[in-house]
């Protein structure tokens, strides 16, 4: 357990334009910063060590969401979603970092083509079922929300880190 709290700037919630796509993808973006945030200065070995019971590690965390953003919008088929929560041994931080950032810019690139909330999500192999963007985007902020919730208590147990 850390002695000391180190506090980072605790950054608000986006103020977005009124727009329904501008509102989700801003609170995406905002989600999709503050967990990149937690992990990527994480020291090793404990941003890759279990210190909760279910086995979860800041750095599966991120791995784990790096397929979700693959597979929501690029269409990446994941036949094994536990193993997603596993960095490989010889991934450091900076590899899963630069692997999310990566594949939520291709996602941004994807939405950035999408103007109508009801239409599917565009899919690279065509005939396989795609939910529309709105409920991708509705998803993926709770997805990332959850996890970045799980990342703040796990940073913190690791170095006393606070903040978004």
């Amino acid at each position: 357990m850390p002695h000391t709290v180190r506090r980072r700037r605790d950054t608000p919630p986006p103020r977005t334009g009124s727009g329904e796509a501008e509102v989700l993808r801003g609170f995406l973006d905002y989600l999709r910063t503050s967990i990149a945030a937690k992990v990527e200065d994480a020291p090793e070995p404990q941003v890759r060590t279990a210190a909760v019971p279910s086995g979860t590690t800041l750095l599966g965390l991120l791995n784990h969401l790096t397929f979700v953003e693959r597979s929501l919008f690029l269409g990446d088929d994941v036949t094994d979603w536990q193993a997603t929560f596993r960095a490989a041994p010889a991934d450091s931080v900076a590899d899963v970092v630069a692997r999310y950032r990566e594949a939520v810019g291709r996602a941004n690139d994807v939405l950035d083509g999408c103007a109508d909330l009801g239409a599917p999500v565009p899919r690279p192999r065509p005939g396989r079922p795609a939910p529309s963007i709105r409920w991708a985007l509705t998803h993926l902020i709770e997805e990332t929300g959850r996890h970045a919730g799980h990342a703040d208590i796990l940073r913190e147990l690791i170095d006393g880190t606070t903040g978004r």
